[in-house]
């Protein structure tokens, strides 16, 4: 059987100058990166030495697309460091609701909208990695596009459901679950500081993937999703790498 790398379901650039994309606490979001060169090849007297390229990298761990461990909403539980790679390797479910999210941008996705797709597609796989695809990656011009607040400042975009995620992770035991939006929960909870479904996911002790993208270009059902990002010791998340392989 061959097999082809579909698509990079991650942002190309996670590290953009000056553009963070992980607006999690909508009253002070996360400070910007620095970034500092430290060695050239010739020589500048801006930095430590010469004949090699290095970098320092400075950034909160939910930047871009990024890994949210147990640790980063519940104390005690797993830290990046403790994720398996068994975890990191797992079948693809794609549940495609962009034509849902475009007329309601407060959609969340529900328990009979899980079963339809299982309808669809059969049942969904224990250890699956379960991705909401609503298109809101490719608002990414800037936060603003993203958070869609209103004149109150109220932020709408989609969200899963409590419902939804307790049949996906306490019945259909799947692996972990990621999104294109820069939260778990809907634009309008989170503008009230809830984030009980993130909490939900969290406490059960498995992580989540926010700032997907690209998910129109995988298949609903058959890929293979590859998780992969660094493992800071006691980390309390990081950019993330995620990509499909597909039959």
């Amino acid at each position: 059987m061959r097999l082809r790398i579909a698509a990079l379901l991650c942002r190309h650039n996670s590290f953009p100058r000056g553009r963070p994309l992980a607006l999690e606490n909508p009253k002070t979001g996360f400070p910007d990166e620095m970034r500092k060169t430290i060695y050239w090849y010739d020589k500048r007297s801006d930095t430590m030495g010469t004949g090699f390229f290095s970098e320092l990298f400075t950034h909160v761990g939910q930047w871009g697309t990024h890994v949210d461990p147990p640790a980063h909403f519940v104390k005690g539980l797993r830290t990046v460091d403790q994720i398996d790679p068994k975890e990191m390797i797992l079948p693809l479910v794609v549940i495609d609701v962009h034509r849902e999210a475009a007329a309601d941008p407060d959609y969340t996705l529900s328990l009979e909208r899980i079963k339809k797709w299982e309808k669809d597609h059969g049942q969904i796989p224990a250890g699956a990695f379960v991705a909401m695809r609503t298109d809101w990656s490719k608002r990414w011009s800037g936060a603003a596009k993203m958070e869609n607040k209103d004149a109150k400042g109220v932020a709408h975009y989609p969200g899963w459901s409590l419902a939804g995620l307790k049949y996906l992770y306490e019945q259909r035991k799947i692996t972990a679950s990621g999104h294109e939006t820069t939260d778990t929960d809907p634009g309008t909870a989170t503008s009230k500081d809830d984030y009980s479904l993130e909490t939900y996911i969290l406490s059960t002790n498995h992580y989540q993937i926010e700032l997907l993208m690209n998910l129109d270009q995988v298949p609903e059902a058959g890929a293979i999703a590859v998780v992969s990002f660094p493992k800071p010791k006691n980390g309390s998340g990081f950019p993330a790498r995620v990509f499909a392989i597909v039959p």
